[in-house]
């Protein structure tokens, strides 16, 4: 064959040409560097390569091939971009094209054979016969081999094909050719592998191969070897190959897993259970046949006659469900969307199927739209998508109102209406659905004829698309709920005879979300209706004097008690939903439906309607019926046979009677649930109507409990409201009431307001929100009573201490035995225990001795991967390990090292030292178990030790003759008497010895383990045998028979244990045996331990760890089933742009931090130190020395909140189902090896447990950004490719973004899955997407992306800062059974479990979070899912039924703004959707917070925000049906303000009428507990109680009051109003990044000025503005006591919101630091903002963008703005009248002169800043300098003047120019806020500037005040030192060295 000479190879291009043109470069021998595979151009696409690489990995031994390769690879890139116009293919292609010019010479001299052709086919046929070689071998290193050959392989055999222009004779076999795969190898070539050879895999792939009597199998495109179902569908109904082949893998191991459950045990079947299928039909399903049902219309899920062909239809189904769910993208967030295409589709399979002809075509029925490729994307998924799209991009990012635009609830919704049908299939794409432009009036017309309706109404009809009755289902339509969420709607499309209809948008679909402070109210009506009705029956209560609750039941009390129901008729009229025409009577859900009356059907508006009328008449009914009664003095009766006469009751009563009938059957509906669920469901015509008419709802929890727990709390509540806030004001009201008040201290706007009505309601309205905020307080106690009761109940904190584990650990092994190991037997599942004492676990290491080597087995691992985890040093592993012996399986348990530490010293000085007889020693030693087996121990490792290093025949019998005696003596229990014990410890000390120079091993050390062993024995003979004597005849005897032979030898015997003739007598040093080893080992630390090693492990998150694992193993918990039979699970993490290993550069540099390196070694000592001695090195210098710079990242990443932390915490489950799985088939002599051994010597056995992990588990991570990280080369990408190459099972999901350059240059979007092969990322899975998938919250949308790609049936999602431990792996089988063994008649939903916060060990603040979060997810989740059952998903480590979320919308929510929190709506609708939510503490999940105050006040605005849109969305207003205290304490202090400016208090208190202010005061001082937070504290000391031991909790709540915990909890509330109250009102939710490191910094002043200025500091200031101008006007009159007990904890508000960020600032009194931070502030006040300037940069552009919310808002948001505002004008109103000026003047006139005052000031101030300006202007001009100086020297001037003239001639004192800064300030602000409401007014006036110059002089002023206190206070060292003390008190605990990381960057600056 001729040399293949590569000219030409594309005749179409000229590029190729230049690859032959010799170059005149001279090349060197050496090997160039690996040409870059990785940086290909993603429009390019990846097929390109695999060449690269494959050039890359031979290029070392065949660099022709090499060049070869990339030949093939260039041209490939040509063809696909011939004029190089995608992003960077001209740059990618010029510099292979280089690469190729530089190897054309050298690489034909290396060629090996004569052309290029023949060195092909050499290298090709060397792999293709590797690939024969070791398709069958079980060998690690040979699969390695193998699957090397497979991807090189095809590459070759393609490039040869390439350039012979013809197929290979001798080409790839299909079973050679490399097909990806994810977990299941489909193809020929993976028959062999491990997981493809279980029996249950076997029998899903035979039923899902069964493709006999399907139709049309002959037009499959590119048939495979195995054609299968998912094939045929795809032929069909054109599905992406990609999605066919992933949902193909995805059934199969669902399938599987569900087959091998309900599979016979003892036989396996090979055929696959219908129970399976069966199974999996009902799940995935049930929401479509609920959907159906809803709709009235019947399920499209037909089976056949024939019961063989049964199963065949139902996977048919389920995979057409999947394929459908797996292409739908965005959709999936639409699951009533998804079932109508379902709907449809299955009708055309059942059609296909049956070979049905449609009855309007007379064809047979085939699919609408074809199986061309992409055709389901293309004409079902694309239209849909878009409307989605072009709706989200109306929300404006989350600044548009609700009401503008759809989001997906919206969209979804509207197919729970019938009118979704009119849509059609093939869908209508001119329907209203379609329609999104709200700004063209005119849009385009739809032009679908009347003819063409009335064919699709025959097709509708063909499809089953009518049900059988029009009456039914209209009757059906409109009376039924589905699944209690909502109403449907009903909107005729009206289409005008021309057949000519013009588009229109349809509106919300069934609810509104509207931003109003009115939407707390409609959210929690019942809530707020039952207060206001308690509270109302509180007062009248209280009005009548009653003492007694008895006397409620007289006949005028309870009349007037009753008179609520008036108050609850009314309060219903004004919630009553109805039209706009009827909103001045029903005001709040008029306006927020109105929006949604386009998809409300007419018999909604009919009920909406009655309801309206029937409010209107008991409002009028009921309160003419009281008046009625009241008019009469007594009860009389009405005439003879009128029984409410006999009974002496009322007309009112009566009219109350027939008023509470609707709410009795709703109560009895409640606490019934089985009543309301059947009347839900029923078809049954009278129960349709009551659903109808009262929304029946179907409660998933116990009502009774839950009613129970709720009745005593409010109980308790009412009665302490009743006592203490509201009698005691009664009296004081009356006599208020009765004092009159004509002379006021101002201008009384309102003079005839009789009875001090405005005093009246200053004193009531803080109580009354008192009232109603003090709810959460008992909910606080009540929680800590109900939480720590079932925490005691079930064991939680049973083990708190090393203490209490050594004590309990020999119990470990039996509860290890009886939760995790799986029963023999179906009875054995009795084993659990049932009552409060752990019964369960007597006689259970008598029963199955072999479990004990299982707890062992498991142990052992647990503390190796402590080492791993570097929480423990080589020491202390060797201290914490049981040995693996065959005793084991005799119940004989060689307890670790640590247990017995000190031990034996303890038991040697108790025998030296005790007096009596044996039997009580060997009592006292038993009675200490650990003492016991220690003691044993050492005696059989020491008579093992002498057996084997005495090999001497006499020195044997000496030994034996002493070991004799003990043993004589003690069973003879005469060892007190046969030995002096006074010399053991000089026994010890020699075995100390001689086990030290048997660990060394020194050959040299010969003679001194002689003479260790010759004083042992005089030790032994002469010191402490009494009777010595046999054993000194035996030696004498020895020695006389040497005698006897001495003549014969020319030197005398040895002595004794030395060597005899050449012979030795000891066999020293000892045998390498690793066992004996182990034992010499252990042997020496039982006799050397001391007291310190009880301590073991010294690390606290060692022990933690292993004392929570230990407690749970006394939990209650599901016994655990075989690793196969368990459930299948999988792992999803949304990752973005965090973190995934810190970079060498973040390590050592810090330019605004210290070094994370530095920070990491010293808050973890004791893990650096231990990481150095695994690494064997002794610093960090030596780390690098050594090369080991990658093992120090990922040190150092480990110990942050890293994606590398998070990926290797939840690869351990798939190492614990490896090891458990080894358990379950493992016999005895397996058990007694190290698990990792056996897995390093079988390799057969190790690919069996890889199947069966792989099958059970999957762990993906989403990482959106991978691909375009990859392409430009950013470090993240690659530590992303080296954690899947580290963790194989590991897969990555990313979207692809490439422009198509073939067609329209378009974005063409792809969902993509890859895995690590060979080094690389090795693609398995592309699914085109119909467009960016990031159309709603990025979160949520990335979990959507990459659900697909997950399996099993439980989905568990973790954050990239959570972590996971080896031990609580072990348990994840117990959890999964918790979704199968279930007491309720449903299976729960969600699995929530507890969480450890990792991030509080350092500082006071990462204490606080720690502990707050700790009590939230702990007590918190407990008492919400038990009793209440109402918990939702708070937590991400909860686990997800996948199958039941995937097919109800997901696990998450992605509305943009409304799902910003979008975890609790994963729990929202799980709910609403009647699954329920369990929580369970037996297993954790780490956890990460943030650690520095800007950090955690950025996640709680996070917060904050997400529960603002959490209020107006539907789902909480469909589960309920926040309260603020803040806004208690300003109603208060303007209530004071008020009373004090116009002198009604003065005027009350001066008359002494009102005797009992005292009681006032006791009402008023409940508000100091909400603001100190001290009752709301008390569930988190119960669970440290719980946990730590309830001293210590009382100690640790002492401290962190004294580490001002207070302070920062009051902080964080005023964080979260701020911005609860901002959202709700004007929108702007937004995520707040807070990043992940954890490294303690020092904030500017500036940066908190950014971020607190608005949130807190103005509100602090208007607090103590409030506090200052009460306590100057009421000196007079009132005590200072009083003032202090009603606002000292105002105060400490009004402070903490001021300074609080100053004392949690690190380094914050540092006086370099102030110095700096003045600098800074100065400059960045005054500098200019603009375009382009940052507002770190610039106060200008930070007050812009601080007004970015009120840009968007409505007209009724900055109405609401400005009148909240008008209460800064109250100040001036009240204090004018108190100036000196006035002279008592009341006169409204002196109000205004004021205004004449702010206005002549504010023209000054307008002056001086034009005269600015223009200065500005001509700042070159010496002239205007001075002019302008003058200017404001004369300025000046003048208004000193003025004061002096004021002063002497109106008498203006110095008080009055402070009271009218007190005055005037306030009212200068709400102007400012005033202007900036209606800033589009004023923006291109005057007014604007001067405002902004007003607000920078405000902030100046505000932060120079602040500034003062901070500057003084950092004068004195002590005062920084106390800060840095209290603030890292827990790193001065841990006796860390925090000062060096505090002065890190102020050395490195």
């Amino acid at each position: 064959m001729s040399e293949i000479t590569v000219v030409d190879p594309i005749p179409e291009t000229n590029t190729s040409r230049a690859l032959t043109t010799s170059t005149s470069t001279s090349h060197h021998d050496t090997s160039p560097e690996p040409f870059d595979s990785e940086r290909v151009p993603v429009t390019l696409g990846t097929d390109i390569r695999r060449f690269l690489r494959v050039a890359n990995r031979v290029e070392p031994d065949d660099p022709r091939i090499a060049y070869l390769c990339r030949v093939h690879a260039f041209e490939m890139a040509h063809i696909k971009d011939k004029y190089s116009s995608g992003r960077g293919v001209r740059q990618f292609k010029t510099s292979l094209l280089q690469r190729l010019e530089q190897d054309e010479e050298t690489t034909v001299t290396k060629r090996k054979e004569k052309s290029d052709l023949r060195e092909l086919g050499r290298l090709y046929r060397k792999f293709k016969n590797d690939i024969r070689r070791y398709s069958d071998s079980w060998d690690l290193e040979n699969r390695e081999k193998l699957a090397n050959a497979r991807e090189i392989a095809p590459v070759l055999y393609e490039v040869q094909q390439r350039f012979t222009n013809t197929a290979c004779p001798q080409g790839l076999a299909e079973t050679d050719i490399f097909s990806p795969y994810n977990i299941l190898p489909l193809d020929h070539q993976g028959n062999q592998q491990a997981i493809m050879q279980l029996p249950e895999i076997k029998a899903v792939l035979t039923a899902l191969r069964n493709i006999h009597g399907l139709p049309v199998t002959q037009n499959l495109q590119n048939p495979r070897a195995f054609v299968d179902l998912f094939d045929c569908l795809q032929c069909w109904f054109g599905f992406q190959e990609g999605n066919v082949a992933n949902q193909r893998e995805h059934l199969i191991l669902l399938l599987a897993n569900t087959h091998i459950r309900q599979a016979c045990k003892e036989t396996p079947v090979l055929k696959l259970e219908d129970g399976a299928v069966d199974e999996l039909m009902k799940k995935f399903f049930k929401n479509y046949t609920n959907w159906c049902k809803f709709l009235g219309r019947k399920r499209n899920i037909r089976f056949p006659y024939v019961k063989q062909d049964v199963q065949q239809y139902k996977i048919l189904y389920i995979a057409l469900y999947l394929l459908i769910w797996g292409e739908a993208a965005n959709l999936r967030f639409m699951p009533e969307c998804l079932c109508y295409i379902f709907h449809h589709m299955a009708y055309e399979l059942h059609g296909m199927l049956t070979g049905a002809v449609s009855s309007t075509t007379w064809e047979k029925v085939m699919p609408a739209y074809g199986g061309e490729p992409e055709s389901f994307l293309k004409n079902v998924v694309t239209p849909i998508y878009r409307v989605i799209e072009e709706e989200a991009e109306k929300n404006k990012s989350g600044m548009a109102d609700h009401s503008t635009w759809r989001n997906y609830d919206d969209l979804n919704e509207y197919f729970w209406s019938p009118d979704c049908f009119q849509i059609g299939w093939p869908m209508r794409l001119d329907h209203d659905f379609f329609f999104t432009n709200l700004d063209k009036e005119n849009g385009p017309k739809s032009h679908g004829t009347a003819e063409a309706k009335e064919n699709r109404g025959h097709e509708d009809e063909a499809m089953g698309l009518k049900s059988e009755g029009d009456e039914y289902e209209e009757t059906r339509m409109n009376s039924t709920n589905l699944t209690a969420i909502g109403c449907e709607c009903y909107q005729a499309m009206e289409v005008p005879k021309d057949g000519v209809r013009e588009k229109k948008w349809i509106g919300k679909t069934n609810f509104v979300e509207n931003r109003s402070f009115w939407q707390i109210f409609r959210s929690f009506d019942r809530m707020w209706s039952f207060f206001i009705l308690s509270l109302q029956a509180l007062i009248t209560m209280a009005c009548h004097d009653m003492d007694s609750p008895f006397q409620m039941f007289d006949a005028i009390v309870f009349e007037d008690v009753m008179s609520i129901f008036i108050t609850s008729a009314i309060l219903k009229l004004l919630l009553v939903q109805s039209l706009k025409k009827f909103v001045l009577a029903a005001i709040l859900d008029i306006a927020f439906t109105w929006k949604a009356r386009h998809t409300m059907e007419f018999y909604q508006r009919l009920k909406y309607v009655l309801k309206l009328v029937v409010a209107m008449i008991w409002t009028i009914v009921l309160p003419v019926c009281y008046a009625d009664s009241r008019r009469k003095d007594s009860c009389h009766s009405t005439g003879y046979g009128s029984w409410p006469g006999e009974w002496c009751l009322s007309s009112y009563m009566v009219a109350v009677a027939f008023y509470l009938m609707t709410n009795a059957v709703e109560m009895v509906l409640f606490l019934v649930p089985a009543v309301s669920k059947y009347i839900e469901i029923t078809n049954c015509q009278l129960f349709m109507k009551l659903s109808w008419w009262t929304q029946i709802i179907c409660w998933t929890w116990d009502a009774r409990r839950y009613t129970l727990f709720w009745l005593l709390l409010l109980s308790s509540k009412f009665s302490f409201s009743y006592t203490f806030e509201i009698k005691p004001l009664i009296g004081p009201t009356r006599q208020i009431m009765k004092i009159g008040v004509k002379e006021y201290d101002w201008h009384e706007l309102f003079p005839k307001v009789k009875s001090n009505a405005g005093a009246i309601v200053a004193i009531w309205s803080p109580v009354i929100l008192v009232y109603f905020m003090d709810t959460q307080i008992w909910y606080s106690v009540f929680c800590t009573i109900f939480g720590g009761v079932y925490g005691i109940l079930h064991h939680l904190g049973e083990i708190r201490t090393l203490g209490t584990l050594r004590s309990r650990f020999h119990s470990l092994p039996s509860a290890f035995n009886v939760c995790l190991i799986p029963p023999l037997l179906k009875n054995d599942q009795a084993r659990k225990r049932k009552g409060f004492f752990p019964k369960r676990f007597q006689e259970e290491l008598k029963t199955e001795k072999n479990n004990v080597a299982k707890f062992v087995q498991v142990w052992n691992q647990i503390i190796a991967s402590f080492r791993l985890e570097d929480l423990i040093s080589n020491r202390e592993l060797d201290l914490m390990t049981i040995p693996l012996r065959r005793e084991l399986f005799s119940g004989l348990v060689r307890w670790p090292v640590f247990l017995l530490a000190n031990k034996l010293s303890t038991a040697l000085n108790m025998a030296r030292d005790f007096e009596g007889k044996d039997e009580y020693l060997f009592r006292k030693i038993r009675k200490d178990h650990h003492m016991d087996c220690a003691v044993k121990e050492c005696y059989e490792s020491l008579k093992l030790i002498l057996e084997t290093l005495v090999v001497g025949e006499k020195e044997k019998r000496i030994v034996s003759g002493i070991l004799n005696a003990v043993e004589e003596s003690i069973e003879r229990l005469t060892l007190l008497e046969d030995f002096h014990m006074s010399e053991l410890p000089t026994l010890h000390a020699k075995c100390v010895e001689l086990v030290e120079l048997l660990v060394e091993g020194n050959i040299h050390h010969y003679a001194k383990v002689v003479k260790v062993l010759q004083d042992i024995f005089e030790v032994v003979t002469h010191d402490m045998m009494k009777d010595n004597f046999r054993i000194l005849d035996l030696l004498c005897s020895s020695e006389q028979n040497d005698e006897d032979t001495m003549h014969f030898s020319r030197f005398p015997e040895p002595q004794l244990f030395a060597s005899n003739s050449g012979q030795q007598s000891i066999n020293f040093p000892l045998p390498d045996n690793a066992s004996l080893n182990e034992q010499v080992k252990r042997f020496y630390l039982l006799l050397t331990v001391e007291d310190t090693a009880t301590d073991m492990p010294a690390n606290l998150e060692a022990q933690r760890r292993i004392s929570f694992f230990a407690t749970s193993l006394f939990m209650d918990m599901p016994n655990a089933p075989k690793v196969r039979n368990m459930m299948s699970f999988s792992v999803m993490t949304p990752y973005y742009m965090e973190e995934v290993n810190f970079s060498t550069e973040d390590l050592h540099s810090g330019e605004e931090e210290v070094p994370i390196m530095f920070y990491m070694s010293v808050i973890y000592p004791d893990e650096w130190k231990n990481f150095l001695e695994r690494m064997e090195c002794e610093d960090l210098d030596g780390l690098r020395s050594a090369g080991k710079e990658e093992e120090l990242r990922r040190w150092a990443s480990f110990r942050g909140q890293t994606l590398s932390r998070t990926v290797r915490g939840m690869m351990y489950y798939k190492k614990a189902l490896k090891l458990q799985a080894f358990l379950d088939m493992a016999d005895n002599d397996d058990l007694l090896q190290s698990f990792d051994d056996v897995e390093r010597g079988n390799s057969a056995l190790s690919a069996q447990l890889d199947a069966l992990a792989d099958m059970k588990f999957t762990y993906v991570i989403s990482c959106q950004m991978f691909g375009s990280q990859k392409a430009s080369g950013d470090p993240r990408a690659h530590d992303i490719l080296d954690l899947m190459i580290r963790y194989p099972s590991l897969r990555v999901a990313y979207v692809e973004e490439k422009e198509d350059t073939v067609q329209d240059k378009h974005k063409v979007y792809s969902s993509i899955l890859v895995k690590a092969d060979n080094g690389f990322d090795q693609e398995v899975y592309r699914i085109k997407l119909p467009g960016p998938p990031n159309i709603g919250e990025g979160k949520p949308e990335n979990q959507n992306h990459g659900i697909i790609f997950t399996r099993g049936e439980a989905l568990q999602t973790i954050d990239m800062n959570q972590d996971n431990y080896l031990e609580e792996a072990f348990k994840i089988r117990n959890v999964l059974q918790e979704f199968l063994q279930h007491q309720r008649q449903q299976p729960p939903t969600i699995l929530g479990l507890r969480e450890h916060i990792f991030t509080g060990s350092v500082s006071s603040l990462a204490w606080f979070m720690s502990y707050q979060e700790t009590s939230f997810v702990t007590i918190g989740q407990r008492l919400l899912a038990h009793p209440l059952r109402v918990r939702f998903h708070y937590g991400h480590p909860d686990f997800f039924d996948r199958m039941f979320h995937i097919t109800r919308g997901g696990i998450s929510k992605a509305s943009k703004t409304i799902n910003l929190s979008e975890d609790v709506f994963a729990g929202f609708n799980s709910t609403l959707r009647r699954g329920y939510i369990t929580y369970h503490e037996y297993l954790q999940v780490g956890k990460g917070r943030d650690v520095c105050l800007n950090q955690i006040s950025k996640f709680e605005a996070k917060v904050a925000n997400g529960n603002s849109e959490q209020t107006v969305s539907r789902d909480i207003y469909r589960l309920a049906r926040r309260l603020i205290s803040v806004i208690g304490i300003y109603v208060f202090l303007y209530g004071q303000l008020y009373l004090v400016l116009s002198g009604l208090e003065r005027a009350l208190l001066l008359q002494t009428r009102m005797q009992n202010i005292e009681s006032l005061e006791t009402a008023l001082a409940s508000q100091s507990f909400i603001q100190l937070g001290l009752l709301t504290g008390l569930p988190m000391v119960m669970e440290i109680g719980l946990e730590k031991g309830f001293l210590t909790a009382v100690k640790d709540f002492v401290l962190m009051q004294l580490q001002l915990a207070s302070v920062f909890f009051t902080f964080s509330l005023g964080t979260k109003a701020h911005y609860y109250g901002r959202t709700i009102l004007h929108g702007g939710a937004k995520y707040r990044p807070t990043g992940r490191k954890v490294v303690v910094f020092h904030a500017s002043f500036t940066e908190n000025y950014r971020l607190y200025s608005r949130s807190h500091y103005v509100k602090g200031f208007e607090l103590l503005l409030l506090l200052i101008v009460y306590d100057l006007f009421r000196r007079s009159y009132e005590s200072s006591m009083a003032y202090v007990l009603i606002t000292y904890s105002i105060w400490f508000m009004s402070i903490t919101w001021l300074f609080a960020p100053f004392l949690f600032n690190p380094s914050g009194f540092n006086w370099g630091n102030i110095v700096d931070d003045w600098k800074d502030w100065n400059k960045w006040i005054k500098q200019q903002g603009g375009i382009g300037i940052q507002q770190d940069k610039s106060w200008e552009s930070w007050w812009n963008d601080e007004q970015a919310h009120l840009r968007h808002s409505g007209l009724t948001a900055r109405l609401t703005e400005i009148f909240l505002s008008l209460r800064f004008f109250i100040y001036q109103y009240g204090l004018v009248y108190h100036l000196d000026i006035s002279q008592d003047n009341k006169n409204f006139l002196v109000y205004v002169l004021s205004w004449v005052v702010i206005f002549a000031i504010f023209l000054l101030v307008q002056a001086v800043n034009t005269s600015a300006v223009k200065l500005g202007r001509l700042q070159f001009s010496a002239s205007y300098h001075l002019i302008f100086r003058l200017f404001k020297a004369c300025l000046f001037l003048g208004v000193l003047a003025t004061i002096i003239s004021l002063s002497v001639i109106c008498q203006l004192s110095l008080k009055d120019l402070i009271v009218c800064c007190l005055a005037f300030l306030p009212t200068g602000w709400g102007l400012i806020l005033i202007a900036q409401a209606v800033r589009p007014k004023i923006q291109d006036t005057g007014l604007w500037e001067l405002t902004r110059v007003l607000a920078q002089a405000y902030d100046y002023g505000m932060g120079a005040v602040l500034f003062a206190p901070i500057a003084c206070l950092a004068w004195m060292p002590i005062v920084s030192a106390f800060q840095t003390r209290f603030l890292f008190n827990e790193a001065f605990k841990r006796r860390l060295h925090i000062q060096p990381i505090l002065a890190g960057k102020k050395k490195q600056s």
